[in-house]
């Protein structure tokens, strides 16, 4: 009996398994103009290779076409596809080429609205390729760029709003490996490390879902590093106040103040409704989404905000408290080099130039013209006057 349910139920994973090979995946800009036109033939022909998988046959059709018909109306949908049938072909060699086709088209025809859809394809070439926030980041910080393109280049796009929430999930895995960070410095006990991880990370990326632990952290780390960063911990307090008024930290960080005896802000009416909104619309993982995450090789990004404008630059390293700079170093020596430009009273125009007024080698100069270098005709060498004695001797 076992043997019989075994066997049914390896035939219906097959017969699945089946179909989803021999399912077609339709292609998302065809052209419905019904024609017989030959450059319209190629086109159709070429979108059912992509659709059947085979990719390298639709890539020549589309070649032909673009080669033959050169003033096709169909040669940006051409040129288009061929980026579309590399996506889909996958691969990292793939998807590399996707890239450099994208950019190409985007390069040709910028003012199509099917410009806007590359650059959010590009955007998803390395979203797709991300990993998670404790490792290689590099998809990360290139998905980042190539969104916050999109949103520059193309504001007004039915694609910006998608492009926006993808790129409120790429700076959630950033600011995320920031925390993590900057939270080992913190539990280290390396508070001037910490301070600057977390308070860099936490003013770039005020959506980040851990920004008011990382405040939290930043007044801790601040407050151990004596009274002159007393006004700074009493920022970060305030920060959480006011900024994350929801927040589990927010009765901590009140008594903190008073503590302190520093001004306790109102929290921000805005903040209360961007934070009410995310506990409304967050999406809770499933319950076997913990056990799939560690063979997973992608991030999790349900903690994402899904409101708020995403962060316009990118994050810049900033230098710790602890390092001394140019300015309040006291006489030290310091390898700060400073650039200014030369004024009219200078010492340039002030002194006399050193170079002439040279007495050491002058006198130099003269001695050795009054003093001619005696020649060997002049002045004989004491083995020729020895010979000479030798020879009156034995006359």
């Amino acid at each position: 009996m076992m043997r019989v349910r075994t066997a049914v139920i390896l035939t219906l994973v097959a017969v699945l398994l089946t179909g989803c090979g021999f399912r077609r995946k339709k292609y998302e800009n065809p052209i419905s103009k019904d024609t017989e036109q030959p450059d319209k033939v190629l086109f159709d022909k070429a979108i059912a290779d992509i659709e059947k998988g085979r990719y390298e046959v639709a890539r020549l059709t589309l070649n032909t076409l673009m080669n033959t018909y050169d003033t096709s109306e169909y040669m940006a949908k051409a040129k288009l596809a061929i980026a579309d049938s590399w996506m889909r072909e996958g691969g990292s060699h793939a998807m590399a080429q996707a890239e450099a086709e994208y950019k190409d088209f985007i390069l040709f025809y910028p003012t199509l609205e099917e410009s806007a859809e590359a650059q959010e394809k590009v955007c998803n070439i390395h979203y797709r390729q991300m990993e998670k926030a404790d490792r290689d980041i590099t998809h990360a910080l290139r998905a980042e760029d190539e969104c916050r393109n999109l949103l520059q280049q193309f504001p007004n796009s039915k694609f910006a709003p998608r492009v926006a929430q993808t790129l409120r999930n790429i700076q959630q895995v950033i600011a995320d490996g920031e925390y993590r960070v900057g939270e080992f410095y913190f539990k280290k006990g390396s508070f001037p490390s910490a301070a600057n991880r977390l308070e860099s990370m936490a003013n770039h990326y005020p959506l980040f879902s851990g920004a008011d632990e990382a405040w939290w952290m930043t007044g801790e780390s601040y407050g151990k590093l004596g009274p002159r960063f007393r006004d700074k911990a009493a920022n970060a307090y305030q920060k959480i106040v006011r900024d994350y008024p929801l927040s589990a930290r927010v009765d901590e960080a009140k008594d903190r103040l008073k503590s302190m005896e520093k001004e306790i802000p109102d929290p921000d009416p805005i903040a209360i409704a961007r934070m009410k909104y995310e506990k409304e619309n967050y999406v809770k993982p499933g319950m076997m989404a913990p056990f799939w995450g560690v063979f997973r090789k992608s991030p999790d990004v349900s903690l994402a905000a899904k409101s708020g404008n995403p962060a316009v630059t990118s994050l810049r390293p900033t230098i710790p408290v602890s390092v001394p700079s140019a300015e309040t170093a006291a006489g030290g020596a310091t390898a700060d080099i400073q650039v200014g430009t030369v004024g009219p009273n200078s010492a340039l125009d002030t002194q006399p130039d050193a170079r002439a007024n040279q007495p050491a080698a002058a006198g130099a100069a003269a001695s050795s013209e009054a003093k001619p270098a005696a020649t060997p005709e002049a002045a004989p060498q004491p083995a020729q006057q020895k010979g000479k004695k030798q020879k009156k001797a034995r006359k």
